[in-house]
Order: C-alpha cells, then structure tokens, then sequence
C-alpha cells in the first residue's frame, strides 16, 4: 500500500516551488490564485527571497504548504492508500485527500501562521532537540519541572522535541543533559508550538476550521494527535483543532501506517526530513521523495 507524507515547518529553502511553477501550468495558476488570496507575492518570497525572509512564521507555512499541495495536485496516477502530514504538513494531506479544498486549506494555513506568532509575542518561548534517551526519560523530567515544559514532537526512536517557558527548556536541557542525552540543542524558533502556551493561537484557529467545509477524505489521514487513519470529518476537524497545543506523535503515526499495510512512503514537498525519521523508525519500509 502506498502512503504519502507531506513535511512541516523547517523544511524551506530559497527557491522552494520555483521549477515546479516554471514547467507545469496547472501548479502556475495554482501559485498565483495564492498569491491573490494571501495579497502578497508570496511566491517572490518562495522563489528569489532570502534565508531570513522564509523563516517569517507567517511566511514559511504557506510556503511549505504550498510547495507540498501543488505538487500533490501534479502528480500524475496520483492516488494514495493513506497520507500523513507532520504539524503544518497535516493541511497537505487534508487537500491531497480532498477532504479540504486548496483555497480554504490556504487561508487556514495563514491564519494559523499569523496565530501562531501572535501567540509566540503573548509568551516568549521556545523549543528543543533531544537526540538519544527514551521518551519516557524526557517525559519524566519535563514532568518535573516546575514550569511549561512537555513533550512536543515524537519524531523517531531517540529524537523527542521538547517544548516549553524558555526557562523551562533551559533546566530541561541541563537536566536531560546530566541525564546522558547525546545532545540537547535549543532549535531556533519563536516559540513553544505544540504545548499549552499555544491555547490563545488554538482558539483563534478553532473558530475558522469550524466554520470551514471538510469532505470525507479519499483515504484515511494518519492524524499527529491521534495517530490512527480518519475519515470522519467531524473527528477530523477536532484533531486538527487539538493539534496546536498537543504533541506530533509522528513515529506512533508512522508505525500505524505500517501496521496497517503501508509499504511505502513518498514524502511530498520541500526536503528529506520525514525519510530521514522513516530510515530510524523502519529501514525495511520503501522511502523517497518528490520535491
């Protein structure tokens, strides 16, 4: 069975979707009517802007998500057995599966975007790697912490990305450190996605998702909050409503597909991220990549 997986924030480069809008029509028109809904040119960001630019929150998620759902719609024969997005990769997934349209999905994905920064100025906050402990070590010690800490994304075997005060992710890191993590590094983001310090960001976006039409899905969608293949739009919306202040439990989400019959994963936009955390969840599993 054939899964699709579409990436998240972080996966972005300069002259992201560029040769893709070039040497396709469909994905051109694509492009443009984002560039009319989001009443900026975001495709000069994407295509000829700088580093500094695309790493703008309000500026890297529709980018990602852009370069992610356009290419889905590009893809010839395309029709997968179930699909998957990481954090912000989940909305590709949602338009790949015709359960939302693009143009919604879009201005979702900006709402969301401009949410998540505003929530980001409201509590200064951050995020961090931990390569090489189990997860119920560094759950416990987030646990033990007398400030916002917990567990945000469960990417693979040994790498849990913690989330949280950014004094909270301090002691965290200097706990989990003593505690033989093989690294512990602060990551450079503007805030603490996917903890309770997101819930203002939550709420804004809730009201938008339950005012806006899902379908039911062409295949089920692996969700991060509730790792199981959905189909039920109601339970759909209120997955990705949870999402912003829950934990990507990508690896559970991952070995689910497997479990399931997935043998093999097409990672669907910008970067090599989500084949990298494949390669450490199952080797025997088929990888590649469309970008």
């Amino acid at each position: 069975m054939k899964a699709y997986i579409f990436p998240g924030q972080g996966a972005q480069f300069v002259g992201m979707g560029k040769e893709l809008y070039d040497s396709n029509e469909v994905a051109k028109a694509l492009f443009e009517r984002a560039n009319d809904i989001l009443g900026f040119r975001i495709t000069d960001e994407m295509f000829s802007g700088t580093d500094e630019g695309l790493k703008q929150t309000n500026i890297t998620q529709p980018a990602i998500f852009l370069h992610s759902a356009i290419l889905a719609k590009t893809i010839e024969d395309f029709n997968p057995d179930m699909v998957a997005g990481h954090s912000l990769g989940e909305f590709s997934a949602l338009v790949a599966s015709n359960c939302l349209n693009f143009e919604d999905a879009l201005k979702l994905v900006s709402l969301r975007a401009e949410a998540m920064q505003k929530a980001c100025e409201i509590n200064p906050s951050t995020m961090a790697a931990i390569i090489g402990l189990d997860d119920s070590v560094v759950e416990e010690v987030c646990e033990s912490i007398d400030e916002v800490v917990v567990a945000a994304n469960y990417n693979c075997p040994g790498q849990l990305v913690i989330s949280g005060s950014n004094e909270g992710i301090d002691k965290a890191c200097e706990l989990l450190t003593e505690k033989g993590a093989r690294r512990a590094l602060k990551l450079p983001v503007g805030g603490a996605f996917h903890s309770p310090l997101m819930e203002p960001a939550r709420e804004e976006l809730a009201k938008a998702i339950e005012a806006t039409s899902f379908n039911t899905p062409s295949c089920p969608i692996y969700q991060n909050v509730s790792t199981k293949g959905e189909t039920n739009p109601d339970t759909i919306k209120k997955n990705l409503i949870a999402q912003l202040t829950s934990s990507v439990k990508w690896n559970q989400s991952v070995q689910n597909m497997i479990t399931d019959g997935a043998t093999s994963f097409t990672e669907v936009g910008p970067g090599k991220a989500l084949q990298g955390m494949l390669a450490k969840i199952d080797r025997t599993v088929e990888r590649a990549g469309i970008s």
